[in-house]
């Protein structure tokens, strides 16, 4: 009899060790041979500057990937905005016989019959930083009610629990990125029941244009204490603060050089503080990094959230140098880092931070 109990629990004992060793294999980088594999980058538009960052990023990890023998080949093409034209390209794609193909989409729905076909072909479809409904895809995006919640977290550890006024900036009205942010906005508002949001106008994401509708909105405002942004949006709202013989408020910055020197100017002028934060052109790399993963025999969810590249005030002039005039913050995602983010999002742990340039 205990012979029998011995043997039972030596066989548990070996199953639950078998189950680790399972569970273990699929942390990390996957290894499967992917050598002779091919990626392909299906984007919509290649028009602004941060896409075509985004490309060089795709590209310049691609190749070091082929190089390094972890990827047969790689391929770009861009559709100038037109729905069409992409889902011609993905056909040609499916034809062309790529094992995976990452997709920045012109539209949510769309692209769903092209993307169809590419899965009934066997080929991992990977999108990214867009709202592709159909649901063989994977999707790689960021979190927007993190980015709202971080804006007003940072405010808060400023500011306390005190009463205090708030300007938001949005995008462009009936944008979905926008919609999308908006509300992630009025979630961390909830949180924080003492802000009161004063005002509200749309930036564009640029300057020029955030400067002007905020000059604009500024004489009706009472005292504002802090300011909401989506990125591109901080420079102009703060020459708009500088304009009206305003004291700066708390403004959240999008991670643009134009910000970031001034947020370094203000302090070395005055001990000015603040936080930036916001996407990054090579999430594309994320993207390519989650593809050839799958391929490599990695279980990945259907969603992976990507961390938003964060700049503290200690780390302020080690990113600022690494950014041209005019330009957006861009850091690469190596392979392994991406292996961490796909297994923060398996155990819904918090997600590996991009760490700043030494």
């Amino acid at each position: 009899m205990r012979s029998r109990a011995f043997k039972t629990l030596t066989l548990s004992l070996m199953a639950g060790v078998m189950l680790a060793s399972a569970a273990a294999a699929q942390e990390g980088v996957a290894t499967g041979d992917t050598s002779s594999k091919k990626i392909a980058f299906s984007n919509s538009y290649a028009g602004n500057s941060f896409r075509q960052v985004m490309i060089k990023s795709f590209e310049s990890m691609g190749a070091k990937a082929k190089a390094d023998k972890m990827i047969g080949d790689t391929a770009v093409v861009s559709s100038n905005n037109s729905v069409t034209e992409q889902a011609s390209q993905i056909q040609n794609l499916i034809l062309q016989g790529y094992d995976a193909i990452i997709v920045l989409a012109g539209s949510d729905t769309a692209l769903n019959g092209a993307i169809k076909d590419a899965c009934d072909a066997g080929i991992v479809v990977v999108a990214f930083a867009s709202g592709v409904t159909e649901p063989c895809a994977y999707v790689v995006d960021y979190n927007l009610d993190s980015y709202a919640k971080a804006e007003l977290d940072y405010i808060s550890s400023k500011l306390g629990d005190k009463p205090a006024n708030i300007l938001e900036i949005r995008g462009m009205a009936g944008d979905g990125f926008d919609k999308r942010l908006n509300e992630g906005v009025k979630k961390a508002f909830a949180a924080h029941p003492n802000y009161k949001k004063v005002g509200e106008v749309y930036g564009q994401w640029t300057a020029t244009v955030a400067q002007k509708e905020v000059s604009g909105v500024l004489p009706s405002l009472p005292q504002v204490d802090g300011v909401l942004t989506q990125g591109g949006d901080g420079y102009g709202a703060a020459q708009a603060f500088k304009a009206a013989g305003r004291k700066l408020p708390i403004i959240i910055m999008g991670n643009r050089q134009d910000e970031l020197a001034l947020w370094k100017q203000e302090h070395d002028a005055n001990g000015y503080e603040t936080f930036s934060l916001g996407a990054t052109p090579s999430v594309s790399q994320v993207a390519f990094w989650v593809a050839q993963q799958i391929l490599a025999g990695k279980k990945v969810p259907k969603f992976v959230e990507v961390p938003l590249l964060q700049i503290q005030q200690s780390d302020l002039d080690a990113w600022l140098k690494t950014v041209p005039d005019g330009g957006v913050v861009n850091a690469d995602y190596p392979q392994d880092l991406v292996a961490k983010i796909i297994d923060a999002n398996v155990k819904k742990e918090p997600l590996p931070m991009v760490p700043a340039p030494k």
